[in-house]
């Protein structure tokens, strides 16, 4: 492992997975999530990963109008790369969830890699109280979600981005999401070098035990080789733990709001940046340095910030 590797750190701003009334730190209106996103870049966040949101009651909301508005903003004031959610939410469509890339063709947008069962209702046992109907309802109803990501949509995606020139983020909550991406490469609809991220921790997914790292790691390396940069994502307490074994094995990182609300036992993270500086600070104190936005665009051969559509 060389000394001198630069780790990319994935800002993941607020996602479709915790709701309002959960920490009134999470970015709801376009403009909270321009300044979050701003604000992690400016921390040392080289990939801003984005969600939108209903303003009015923080709902998800995956149509491009809902996206415009704080792109353009986050592209006026920082050099970061954008990466644009291909997952929405668990409910939604594919057709539905690719809209904002094909729209906006950012850099790099995130596919999910397989169907799952994904269990949020497990947060009813902290959150007791919500703002809204919708919050208590999506997690309830999420005892009988199944997050669809069939080959056909997944083709479908692919086929209708590639075109584009955006690279992917490819989501792998589990093994075999790692062998459905190893087929999808073998049959060219994919190309190196891949940028996978394997979560971890999710309720349907793999779960967060080093071993399940290291076993995410192993497969992934024997499948992809030297054609593929890992990322690591660990939902809830398991962000941290899991994003240094990363950092050591030779990974990068991804934090935020999205996928942690906390910033230590019982404290609730006061910003997206927060946590990323608390990445950063793990990171070099195990002698590495962080990638600017700049570097991870070679490390990942993108297209770059001006042949955006936004």
């Amino acid at each position: 492992m060389a000394k001198n590797r630069k780790v990319i750190i994935t800002c993941a701003v607020t996602g479709a997975i915790h709701t309002p009334s959960m920490s009134p730190y999470l970015p709801v209106s376009a403009e909270e999530i321009a300044d979050a996103a701003v604000g992690a870049a400016e921390a040392g966040a080289a990939i801003v990963h984005l969600h939108a949101r209903n303003p009015e009651d923080g709902r998800p909301d995956q149509t491009p109008q809902a996206f415009e508005p704080f792109l353009k903003v986050i592209k006026q004031r920082s050099n970061c790369v954008v990466n644009l959610t291909s997952g929405g939410a668990p409910w939604m469509k594919i057709e539905e969830r690719i809209m904002p890339s094909v729209t906006f063709q950012p850099e790099v947008a995130s596919l999910n890699m397989g169907s799952m069962n994904f269990g949020l209702y497990p947060m009813l046992g902290r959150f007791k109280e919500f703002k809204h109907a919708w919050e208590r309802e999506a997690l309830e109803n999420s005892r009988d979600l199944i997050f669809r990501n069939t080959f056909k949509d997944i083709e479908y995606a692919l086929n209708t981005l590639n075109g584009t020139g955006i690279r992917f983020e490819f989501e792998c909550y589990d093994v075999g999401h790692l062998y459905n991406l190893h087929h999808f490469l073998e049959r060219g609809l994919v190309k190196s070098p891949l940028f996978i991220q394997t979560v971890f921790g999710i309720l349907g997914g793999i779960g967060p035990h080093p071993e399940d790292v290291m076993h995410m790691k192993r497969t992934a390396d024997r499948l992809f080789g030297d054609a593929y940069q890992w990322s690591v994502l660990g939902a809830g307490r398991n962000q941290m733990p899991i994003a240094a074994m990363s950092v050591a094995m030779g990974g990068n990182v991804r934090v935020g709001l999205e996928d942690s609300l906390w910033a230590g036992p019982g404290r609730l993270a006061k910003s997206n940046a927060e946590q990323v500086t608390a990445a950063r600070k793990l990171i070099e104190g195990l002698g590495f340095d962080i990638a600017t936005p700049d570097e991870a665009r070679a490390m990942l051969n993108l297209k770059g910030a001006e042949k955006v559509k936004f």
